[in-house]
């Protein structure tokens, strides 16, 4: 208790006043097998030295996507970042601001913000954008509750293949929401329908059918896209009304993880429903060009039954990451690298049905697509690891989804095929 302000009586009095028994109530929603239930495994006590040895040597465990030939996607994809990215994003203006709070000295990060904004509006083929959302993940749910509202209905449709762990997370959010319901169907009481665009298989639907779907039982229609530089090359969802998704594939490393970057678009009639903060351009009393947030809709800085979410612009310095790679490749450099990642897939998916005891099983993908194998999935990327090869994500027993980016070497798919064939005979 030596480093905790507060005493028995204080926490007490507490969870007396929320109406919970005891802390541990407070992690009810938690999975029991996410507890540590005995001491982390960590030395108990070492000096700074050797403590610097033991924790390189952790990280030397790791085998990172550039070590060796690399096709896990699933959600995160392996593209080259620029240097100019991680130069601008650590210059000491952007890597210190938190918030925009004061236009007068933010200028610089919230005129990135609104060209973040017009450049998610342009790749979307949506008339608005907001600044930047979690991850793609919660940006779907967050989406799902604007169409609940927009709407005034509970029910959710999910089309096609969506990424499982976005499924998770919204599942998890319309767990406070009683009378929400994920529907097989769409009916009149349809809020929404989520479609995955490519889907988490690889596969593309066909975004005008859904449209009129939509427009039949007066839902809204919600693209997710994974991987956002399929947009260099697919046509933009512009017959959505809400676009929303992941945006780390550029100019954010994978990172074991995270952060990355969540992004919406939607129709401006919309906006007042939008969740998060809306940058706008304006000019000053001198009439010098300059920018304001025009829209902030969390309860910090509105009523709390009328704010449309807590989603704030926490990730801004990855926004301004995605802005400084965008602005580097420009629309042509964005196409050619949507061109690249498909013209690579090709490739791996030519050489891979080649195989035998392997078969795509894709009609349609951009640059990742699922392949069926003669031995479970599982086995087979286990038996690659330990030859220093990633090569996937298994989706079922036997299906094995695979990725390809400009990262892919003509080596990597060499290596993978001859290696792949010895595990499989």
């Amino acid at each position: 208790m030596r480093y905790l302000p507060l005493t028995h009586d204080n926490r007490m009095e507490m969870l007396e006043a929320i109406g919970a028994k005891s802390v541990d109530d407070l992690y009810k929603d938690v999975p029991k097998k996410a507890f540590i239930t005995g001491l982390a495994n960590l030395p108990l006590h070492k000096g700074e030295m050797e403590v610097e040895k033991i924790l390189s040597d952790y990280a030397n465990q790791n085998h990172a996507a550039c070590d060796g030939p690399f096709f896990l996607g699933a959600g995160c994809y392996y593209h080259h970042v620029p240097a100019t990215v991680d130069y601008v994003i650590q210059r000491s203006e952007f890597l210190t601001a938190y918030t925009p709070y004061q236009p007068e000295i933010a200028q610089g990060t919230l005129q990135v913000i609104f060209e973040y904004q017009t450049m998610i509006a342009m790749i979307t083929g949506m008339e608005i954008a907001n600044a930047s959302l979690y991850d793609g993940a919660t940006a779907m749910a967050e989406a799902a509750l604007m169409a609940m509202r927009l709407t005034r209905r509970n029910g959710i449709v999910l089309k096609g293949a969506p990424h499982p762990h976005y499924k998770e997370v919204l599942e998890s959010y319309m767990k406070n929401f009683s009378d929400v319901a994920l529907q097989g169907q769409v009916s009149e009481e349809t809020a929404c329908v989520i479609v995955q665009y490519p889907d988490f298989r690889g596969e593309l639907h066909d975004l005008k059918a859904i449209r009129k779907e939509c427009d039949a039982a007066g839902a809204k229609m919600v693209v997710v896209v994974n991987e956002i530089v399929a947009l260099g090359m697919l046509p933009a969802p512009d017959m959505a009304d809400i676009v929303c998704g992941e945006a780390q594939s550029v100019g954010l490393a994978m990172s074991f993880g995270g952060p990355h970057l969540g992004f919406m678009g939607c129709r401006a009639e919309y906006v007042r429903q939008m969740p998060g903060r809306l940058c706008g351009e304006t000019v000053d009393a001198d009439g010098r060009r300059s920018f304001v947030l025009t829209l902030s809709t969390r309860e910090q800085h509105i009523r709390r039954e009328k704010a449309t979410s807590n989603i704030c612009t926490n990730q801004g310095l990855c926004a301004l990451a995605f802005t400084v790679h965008m602005a580097l490749l420009g629309e042509g450099g964005f196409k050619h690298l949507a061109q690249l990642n498909h013209e690579r897939a090709c490739h791996l998916a030519d050489a891979l049905d080649k195989l035998e005891g392997v078969s795509v099983v894709n009609k349609t993908f951009f640059n990742e697509f699922v392949v069926k194998l003669s031995k479970p999935a599982r086995d087979v990327v286990d038996a690659l690891v330990k030859k220093g090869i990633i090569a996937g994500y298994p989706v079922s027993e036997h299906e094995l989804l695979v990725t390809a980016t400009e990262m892919t070497s003509a080596d990597d798919i060499k290596t993978l095929c001859a290696e792949l064939a010895g595990v499989l005979a």
